[in-house]
């Protein structure tokens, strides 16, 4: 299981990133990071990936690394959801 990782019991899609904006109500912007060889030359990239996630309870700040979750779509770009707080920044 590589980047989309299923989870235990529950089936969705889990991911781990870092919020990298919490200025919304009820909504983080998690970063993603992957890292991938590249096809030709074999040198590992780094890729990027940000995704919406809904917050409940207005928890998470900036530089939290955080474990999301799929769920149905919640808004326009919303389709993920903060399932815990891994670790609080500095």
């Amino acid at each position: 299981m590589s980047e989309s990782e299923k989870g235990a019991q529950s089936g969705r899609k889990t991911q781990e990133g870092r919020v990298v904006s919490d200025k919304m109500d009820k909504t983080v912007v998690v970063a993603v990071t992957r890292q991938i060889q590249h096809p030709t030359y074999g040198k590992y990239v780094r890729r990027t990936k940000k995704y919406m996630a809904h917050d409940q309870d207005n928890q998470c700040g900036i530089g939290d690394v955080v474990r999301i979750v799929e769920t149905r779509p919640l808004s326009r770009h919303k389709r993920w959801q903060v399932q815990e707080i891994i670790s609080k920044a500095d």
